[in-house]
């Protein structure tokens, strides 16, 4: 896994279809947890906890399993509700085994054709666990695809990992499943190539900055402090673009036992509006911005 350092002002330009400045996505996280795992250690239920002192994974820790449990039977079917009334498309993740024991989740997905893309097996079990285990890890993730063929009546193109916790081995996996992109790097505003055994695939970078878990949970913002991060946020790559002639790109990453309490739902209202009002917006699908980039990046980074 390697791909090339390359500072922003040394690169060629980026020029989004249709003249677009910045291709904004916005993610929500269809993200299944178990409610207790064989082992006596911590577990890491796919992200910090809202109640500190973690539980053995296999004694069941419902405070913190129903407050995601909560996304899932409440939070996400009021974000569903906004972004069809406001006909703002989602980028949408999914674990396997929300399709498996949710699946009533995923056919809003499908109603509205909008783009999925596989999220690993479980919320919980991370690819890190097999960083010295590729069989393992590659038997994770074709499960994972398995299910998501099933579910979407087509392969996979993109993979996010659990946590972004992927591994070195992680895109040669994905790349020899036929998967086209990987969206576990942090480090840009921009995609690019990340080479593979089976040659380049794309970098759709995700942001754990630009994120409700971040903003709202960890950091404690105000709704109208989050809305001004997310102003200000697209309001600047939409300038930089317009100085230099070069796109940018930024995702927005949701989770619905977050951003779908009902005290919150004001401030995602408020920003896509003024996503919506802004002139250069390209609301993307990951899938659309890496087929694009892998017909267009000549010339962009050398």
């Amino acid at each position: 896994m390697k791909y090339a350092f390359s500072s922003l002002p040394s690169r060629g330009k980026l020029s989004w279809p249709n003249g677009a400045k910045v291709a904004l996505i916005i993610t929500a996280n269809l993200e299944y947890w178990d409610l207790i795992k064989d082992t006596d250690k911590p577990y890491y239920a796919g992200g910090p906890a809202i109640l500190p002192d973690l539980m053995p994974g296999n004694v069941p820790d419902f405070p913190n399993f129903t407050w995601r449990e909560y996304g899932q039977r409440v939070g996400i079917w009021r974000l569903f509700n906004c972004f069809e009334k406001m006909g703002v498309p989602l980028s949408c993740t999914m674990n396997a085994k929300t399709a498996l024991e949710l699946p009533e989740i995923i056919d809003v997905v499908k109603k509205n054709n909008w783009e999925l893309l596989a999220h690993n097996y479980e919320q919980g079990e991370l690819l890190t666990n097999f960083a010295h285990d590729p069989d393992k890890e590659r038997e994770v993730i074709k499960a994972t695809l398995d299910v998501y063929q099933k579910t979407m009546k087509k392969p996979a193109l993109g993979w996010l990992s659990s946590s972004l916790r992927g591994t070195l081995n992680t895109c040669d996996i994905i790349a020899e499943q036929g998967l086209i992109f990987y969206c576990d790097l942090m480090n840009d505003d921009q995609p690019y190539l990340v080479d593979t055994k089976q040659g380049p695939i794309v970098s759709i970078p995700y942001s754990n900055e630009i994120n409700d878990f971040t903003l709202m949970t960890r950091r404690a913002h105000t709704n109208g402090e989050f809305v001004d991060i997310l102003k200000c946020e697209l309001k600047e790559l939409l300038d930089e673009s317009q100085e230099s002639g070069s796109g940018r790109m930024m995702n927005l990453g949701l989770h619905p036992h977050v951003s779908g309490r009902a005290y919150r739902m004001p401030a995602i209202r408020e920003f896509l509006n003024f996503a919506k009002s802004q002139d250069g917006v390209w609301f993307a699908t990951r899938e659309e911005v890496a087929k694009w980039y892998l017909e267009n990046h000549q010339g962009h980074i050398v």
